[in-house]
């Protein structure tokens, strides 16, 4: 075979010509396919401007173009996804599922139901009245033997209880025995020697006994009339007794009385005829029932009920007297047969209005829309829906004000908001205040309503003072102050708009200091210190109670660099998020003037 001899510079000059070719084929290829090289540089422009929405997971409501904290709940916000960007429906409001579970929303489907109402008593066993008797002596005379020894001790009918002594029952014996002898020409002064003797309660048997021995009984016994318990022994042996003096009192416990107390605001449901089921605390696992047969027609003013009786019967002497009992009465409504039911849990109210939240689940994701509801009388813990529910309709039945809250922040329609309405929720910029940032117009308000909101602000400055000084025992004293402060302020000082305000940023404020008083070290107390102060700006700005300039400060390291703020009298900054450590880092974002 014949071998070739290749140059080598030519074989360099020829690499590089290939590669540069190629090089410049694929510039004018890509450049033809996208439209151009401008094109393709606006394309890539736009990539690299894409802005990351970022949204908090307990309100989804809340749009960022930057990272940082929730305006309203103080959590660090995520990014949202592309799928969960859109608005959806305008009337309703969407939480994912983690924002459900951090709300502890749960849900519920509507059905139908018997309403039934019912009415839980509380009462004790008594004695039937009508059967306690007393047991007298029909002589006079001297107690010479006691049958009956101890109360509580059971007798029954015809038994020996007592022998007496009596002087006149031997005087009426002989005068019988004069009689007897002459029966036959005086019948009528023998019968009436007799009923002389029976007046005084002996039997015929024991007057044909006295006859038949032939010798008058110095002694008498007592028989008892009734059978039952000795309730109160009320002689002793040698007592001297008159004629119908009582010896005993017996009571008969085949049949008791159940006495319930009946609350006036009950007393429309517990009528005679009424069946009442009950336990005995004393008695576990035993239920017991009976209808009412009377209601006191008096109301006692002391303790405000009423007493429904129902009698037993009590065989074998299960039920004691003074046995505590625990009755319920339930009562179908009137003219109802079958109604739509909901639980009490998942009705908001605001003046007339009811409304409940029903879920709309879609592949987007979970919906609530505010319903408007009719509502019947509460029976149990349902109330009867007149309308605006179907049967197979599913609400909300816990974390209603969770999903409320979530639809005013958002705009939509709310319970406090029919009409539903912008939330301004402005992204963060450098390093200023979040919650100073939005713009807050004032309410009007009365004098009463300004002093219960200064009275607020002073444990809270109190508290904040106390952060500055890392005094944790003041700053937990003064977070108790101040939550009895919020319970003891009354909802009707604020009307109007004044009413929706105090309701949302009260009601959030409470409910930071609830975890707030769980906590036992500073890290924790200023972890909720700042969520906190978000409430107590936003009061701080609707309602302006303040007779001088308070300042809203803020620090930019706070909260891990995050961010808080806080509100104080002084213009010099002290730092509550740092105490000692830090007291001078923040500055002055806005100030709130007496108005």
């Amino acid at each position: 075979m014949k071998k070739i001899k290749i140059n080598r510079s030519n074989l360099i000059t020829a690499i590089v010509m290939l590669v540069v070719g190629l090089l410049i084929g694929w510039i004018v290829f890509s450049s033809s396919s996208a439209g151009g090289p401008n094109q393709g540089h606006h394309i890539d422009h736009t990539k690299s401007s894409k802005v990351t929405t970022w949204t908090c997971s307990m309100h989804p409501q809340i749009r960022k173009s930057e990272p940082g904290q929730c305006p309203i709940c103080g959590m660090d916000l995520i990014p949202l996804d592309d799928n969960m960007s859109g608005e959806g429906d305008p009337m309703e409001i969407k939480m994912s599922p983690t924002a459900m579970q951090l709300a502890n929303v749960q849900t519920a489907v509507v059905g139908y139901g018997v309403p039934t109402k019912e009415v839980r008593m509380n009462g004790k066993v008594q004695p039937d009245e009508r059967l306690i008797y007393s047991q007298v002596t029909h002589l006079d005379g001297r107690v010479e033997q006691l049958a009956i020894n101890f109360t509580g001790e059971p007798v029954r009918r015809g038994q020996r209880v007592a022998t007496i002594y009596s002087p006149e029952l031997v005087t009426a014996q002989t005068e019988l025995f004069s009689a007897e002898k002459i029966k036959d020409m005086q019948p009528a002064l023998f019968n009436a020697a007799k009923q002389k003797l029976k007046n005084w309660k002996l039997t015929d048997q024991q007057i044909d006994d006295i006859i038949a021995s032939g010798k008058p009984q110095e002694r008498f016994p007592i028989l008892a009339d009734v059978s039952g318990i000795v309730l109160e022994k009320k002689v002793l042996l040698g007592d001297y007794v008159m004629r119908g003096m009582p010896l005993y009192n017996i009571v008969d416990l085949s049949r008791v009385w159940m006495l319930f107390d009946v609350y006036e605001s009950d007393m429309t449901w517990a009528k005679v005829g009424s069946t009442v089921d009950f336990t005995i605390q004393s008695l576990p696992g035993e239920n017991f029932k009976g209808k009412i047969n009377f209601i006191d027609p008096v109301i006692n003013p002391a303790t405000r009920v009423a007493t429904a009786r129902v009698e037993i019967s009590n065989p074998g002497g299960k039920l004691k007297p003074e046995m505590f009992a625990s009755g319920i009465i339930k009562t179908k409504l009137s003219g109802k047969k079958e109604s739509i039911m909901a639980p009490k849990s998942a009705v908001m109210w605001t003046g007339e209005r009811s409304v409940v939240y029903v879920k709309k689940t879609t592949d987007q994701g979970t919906n609530f829309q505010m319903q408007v509801v009719t509502l019947g009388p509460l029976v149990g813990d349902n109330y009867v829906v007149k309308e605006g529910l179907e049967p197979g309709t599913e609400i909300a039945v816990n974390g209603t004000f969770s999903i409320d809250a979530a639809a005013q922040l958002a705009g939509k329609p709310s319970m406090m908001n029919p009409e539903g309405g912008a939330v301004m929720t402005g992204p963060q910029h450098g390093g200023s205040s979040p919650t100073a940032a939005a713009p807050v117009k004032p309410i009007e308000v009365g004098k009463q309503a300004k002093a219960a909101v200064k009275q607020l602000f002073d444990h809270y400055f109190t508290l904040k003072d106390a952060l500055v000084k890392d005094d944790l025992s003041t700053a937990q004293t003064q977070a108790g102050e101040l939550k009895k402060a919020f319970e003891k302020t009354s909802m009707s000082l604020f009307t109007g708009e004044a009413h929706n305000h105090w309701m949302n940023h009260s009601g959030a404020a409470k409910e930071v200091l609830n975890k707030l008083s769980a906590v036992d070290d500073m890290a924790g107390v200023r972890k909720y210190f700042k969520p906190l102060s978000g409430q107590m700006l936003a009061l701080a700005k609707s309602f302006t109670p303040f007779s001088s300039t308070v300042y809203v400060q803020y620090c930019p390291m706070a909260d891990n660099n995050n961010g808080a703020d806080w509100l104080s009298l002084d213009k010099e900054i002290r730092n509550p998020y740092f105490g000692e450590k830090m007291p001078k880092c923040g500055s002055i974002t806005e100030s709130i003037s007496k108005k």
